[in-house]
């Protein structure tokens, strides 16, 4: 079995490298530092993401019970190191850094105001877009910009590291949300923090999301420990980095279901705390109208492709819109029944619910938004199906972002399902070297 624990670890390790290695290449690289050898590049990033993916399963068979600090350090730290992968979105936290620290505001402006190296990576797309974030990040972002200025690559990994951090909140806050629910704190962590899709799009894309998800997980899991102001105050901030993470404030009440008066507490607390928060940022109050900054019209979410299809079939642009309010009403029949059944799933795992609701029905969709709803799921769900549900769709995920972040075409996608190819390839040699023939019988 420890043969077994070491080889899983350092088939991940192996393919944690590729995809860094290959990132060079194919990945998300500064304008003028496109890789000469992309091809290269993504066979060696999809055979890397095949045997992380095999691995992560190898290794949850033989070692999910054992901690996993070591190998989640293993796995994570070629990641740390590589260009930016999968997304360009750390290039937008940069610029509106910079854009806050040189006295704009981000909220009225996007990146295009700032001009520069820095500005001249975000996508096309979004430079004239002003910031979709909530003053907590955006304090983060403009001290990682104040201390590094516009220094690019130091920039990347400060941000790799405030993501880092996100995960680390994470990490204490499962053991105590998975023991409030009977779950194996080991599995909670394998299926939430070793996951592929995690290690890849919450490291190697610096999102922000890691962020979110660590403070909404610490403050849950202070509200667990009896320490609702607290709890509250943790969510607020998580609200302040992203929107959906105010969901989490019903969780507080019901876990705080001790008197008449807990719904105002709760209220009062988060008022308080957003307006101090607000304050101490010093970026006012645009991020409130930042909550209404537009969606791309080509997002693959279901309601975006449904409502695409639809105006292609009738003729009407209507329809879109149509679509995009039955994905909200969908989300608020979520929620209700969720609520409905509160005392009977837990606040945590009803919570889970409604984020994983958002991201499905919502207007815009990345495959590391489904660690919205993936974190407190993984702490909480005790049910064997439901976690290999959660497993296989995030492995899926894995595969379906090129390093570079844009879309497919047909000659990248063979690469990809060759690199991938090779990576199962790969796997399967370990595994007959490690295993003895007979026990594959």
């Amino acid at each position: 079995m420890l043969r077994d624990h070491t080889s899983a670890r350092a088939v991940g390790f192996a393919g944690s490298t590729l995809i860094a290695v290959g990132g060079l290449g194919a990945g998300a690289l500064p304008i003028g530092a496109s890789g000469r050898h992309a091809q290269l590049g993504i066979v060696s990033v999809y055979t890397g993401l095949l045997l992380l993916v095999l691995a992560w399963w190898w290794y949850g068979r033989v070692a999910r019970e054992q901690s996993h600090w070591g190998t989640l350090a293993w796995w994570a730290a070629p990641l740390l190191l590589a260009p930016p992968l999968f997304s360009r979105d750390v290039y937008s936290y940069l610029a509106q850094g910079l854009m806050i620290d040189s006295g704009m505001d981000v909220y009225q402006h996007g990146p295009a105001l700032l001009g520069g190296e820095v500005a001249d990576q975000v996508p096309d797309i979004w430079q004239h877009t002003p910031s979709p974030y909530g003053p907590v990040f955006l304090l983060v972002a403009r001290a990682v910009a104040g201390l590094l200025s516009a220094h690019l690559l130091l920039g990347i990994i400060a941000m790799r590291l405030v993501a880092v951090a996100g995960l680390v909140l994470l990490a204490r806050a499962l053991p105590v949300l998975a023991r409030s629910a009977g779950v194996s704190p080991n599995g909670a962590t394998w299926l939430a923090l070793l996951n592929p899709l995690v290690l890849i799009h919450l490291v190697g894309g610096a999102h922000n999301d890691a962020l979110m998800v660590g403070l909404l997980a610490a403050g849950l899991a202070a509200a667990v420990r009896q320490r609702p102001i607290l709890g509250t105050v943790l969510v607020v901030a998580a609200a302040l980095v992203k929107w959906p993470a105010a969901l989490g404030l019903f969780a507080i009440v019901a876990i705080w279901a001790n008197g008449r008066w807990v719904l105002l507490k709760v209220a009062a607390t988060a008022v308080t705390a957003t307006v101090a928060i607000t304050a101490v940022a010093g970026t006012g109050y645009g991020w409130i109208s930042a909550l209404a900054t537009p969606i791309n019209t080509e997002n693959w979410s279901l309601t975006g492709l449904l409502g695409r299809w639809t105006a292609g079939l009738l003729g009407t642009h209507l329809a879109a819109e149509a679509w995009r309010w039955a994905g909200l009403l969908a989300m608020v029949v979520v929620a209700g029944v969720v609520w409905t059944y509160r005392a009977r799933l837990g606040p945590v795992y009803c919570l889970g619910i409604v984020l994983t609701a958002v991201v499905l029905f919502g207007p815009a969709i990345r495959p590391w938004y489904l660690v919205w709803g993936l974190a407190p799921l993984a702490a909480v769900v005790a049910n064997h199906v439901v976690r290999r549900v959660l497993a296989g769709f995030c492995a899926v995920l894995v595969l379906v972002v090129l390093p570079d972040g844009f879309a497919a075409d047909a000659d990248r996608l063979l690469l990809a399902v060759l690199g991938g190819l090779i990576g199962v390839a790969a796997f399967l040699v370990v595994r007959l070297v490690v295993m003895p023939v007979k026990a594959l019988r």
